[in-house]
């Protein structure tokens, strides 16, 4: 039976792209909840094989007849913004009058009932997510949650926890976090993107301010002070009336968590702070000094929620990190090889920078996959300088995702730019052995970008350890 505080409209939801990674969060906690669930999706995913096992009637490409999975037919039909008009599914929903419900529509209605804290930002929103997660199950408060990547530690994206709070990543790049009302928002940071849908910088940025003015009364926001968009959105909500708190190396509230020093180290490292008048030591498990501040930003949303601060520095201590976040995929000889999630130049910046730690004296080879035809058009220049960080570059050709081609716009546009060496490879299916021509001995290399970049990491072993394990 259904839970009872599970919305009507919830009780039997078809899913449509069930196999993505908000997609198949939301139905989990469906499933966990009593619902019904059928869903589908392009192609057989590692999410819907786990799915099924949790009794949902799937399938694998996309008709109007898997609407009639149910005999009574589905309450509602839950789509993400990839999902386009034409898709015979939505049509056919449409048709019959099922009410439809955008993914973060359906995600609101599970957190009825929860108090809830929102992560947001333009860069690090799964890690932070994460971070908060495990935290708060290191106190046994066993949080609800919805991210955007795979917890190591459980292999699980969602969860219907028994404890009365929910966790979840606010996605801002379709202005769908805008459904959401938490008690606490956290703002890693703000920084344009996702201009194929705002449009402008400027409209970017609004959205932001617009989510601020969705936390409840008496709710808190928290903002990382180093970022001069986060910060401006800090100061903005406070002359607002907004309880805010900051993180970072130039605050000055007594409530905040300034920065005193960072101890880096490849596994992480410590981050000095002080809070209340009290100087604390936080072990951060995962590298660089971005998530060091991310670290931060979980801790103060882990205290306004009531947890235990030496609970919640456990927790954090051994946070194993997210799949696809700097990801360990494994060692041939001694080349090791990673993954990483990063798309935007920021973010590419700080991971490779991060890197450098982990990879001591070796040189470090990255592997990066554009994303989007209108990102890599836009951040080309920017693209190529964080790139130059790395000793050694190889640049595929642009995960279109959801965009059709534009002429002229692909990989090279990046990799002409790149001031280190640099190889334009558009050719995917001879990448892993480009790489283990490259590389040498002690070498780290990483394979970065929001597409099926993430395959060649397997790849790359494989070719090296046919070599004999030799860089």
């Amino acid at each position: 039976m259904p839970d009872e505080s599970l919305p009507e409209e919830l009780r039997r939801a078809h899913l449509i792209g069930i196999g993505g990674a908000g997609m198949s969060g939301i139905a989990r906690i469906l499933l966990a909840r009593g619902a019904r669930v059928s869903g589908s999706d392009a192609k057989e995913s590692r999410a819907l094989l786990s799915l099924r096992t949790q009794g949902a009637e799937l399938f694998v490409g996309q008709r109007a007849e898997n609407l009639d999975a149910f005999p009574e037919g589905p309450s509602a039909v839950v789509v993400s913004t990839a999902i386009r008009e034409d898709n015979p599914e939505l049509a056919a929903a449409r048709e019959r009058g099922i009410p439809v419900l955008h993914r973060a529509q359906a995600l609101a209605g599970l957190m009825t009932g929860h108090r809830v804290a929102c992560i947001a930002g333009t860069h690090g929103k799964t890690s932070t997510t994460s971070m908060l997660t495990v935290a708060l199950q290191n106190c046994r408060l066993d949080p609800s949650f919805a991210i955007g990547g795979d917890l190591n530690e459980s292999g699980a994206n969602a969860h219907h926890g028994s404890g009365g709070v929910f966790v979840a990543e606010a996605d801002e790049s379709d202005g769908s976090f805008l459904t959401y009302t938490p008690s606490v928002a956290v703002v890693t940071n703000v920084e344009p993107d996702h201009l194929d849908h705002h449009g402008t910088a400027e409209a970017y940025v609004a959205v932001f301010a617009e989510f601020v003015r969705r936390i409840e009364p008496g709710g808190v926001l928290i903002v990382c002070a180093d970022d001069p968009g986060a910060a401006a959105l800090g100061d903005d909500a406070e002359a607002a009336g907004v309880r805010v708190l900051r993180y970072g190396h130039s605050v000055t509230g007594d409530d905040d968590a300034k920065v005193l020093s960072h101890t880096p180290a490849a596994d992480g490292g410590v981050v000095r702070i002080s809070l209340r008048g009290e100087e604390i030591d936080v072990r951060v498990a995962v590298p660089g000094e971005h998530m060091a501040l991310n670290t931060i930003a979980a801790l103060l949303a882990g205290i306004e929620l009531g947890a235990p601060v030496d609970g919640l520095l456990a927790g954090l201590a051994v946070f194993g990190g997210v799949r696809r976040r700097f990801e360990f995929k494994g060692r041939s000889g001694d080349v090791r090889v990673y993954d990483d999630y990063a798309h935007h130049p920021t973010e590419v910046d700080a991971q490779l920078r991060a890197v450098r730690h982990a990879a001591g004296a070796g040189r470090v080879v990255v592997v990066f996959q554009p994303h989007l035809y209108s990102r890599t058009k836009t951040f080309a220049k920017e693209f190529a300088a964080a790139l130059s960080l790395a000793d050694e570059v190889v640049v595929l050709d642009v995960y279109g995702a959801r965009e059709e081609p534009e002429p002229g716009v692909t990989g090279a546009l990046i990799a002409d730019r790149v001031s280190v060496p640099v190889h334009y490879q558009p050719a995917f299916d001879v990448a892993a052995k480009l790489v283990a021509d490259l590389v040498r001995p002690a070498d780290l290399v990483v394979t970065m970008g929001a597409g099926d970049v993430t395959q060649l990491g397997p790849e790359i072993l494989a070719e090296l350890d046919r070599r004999g394990g030799q860089g």
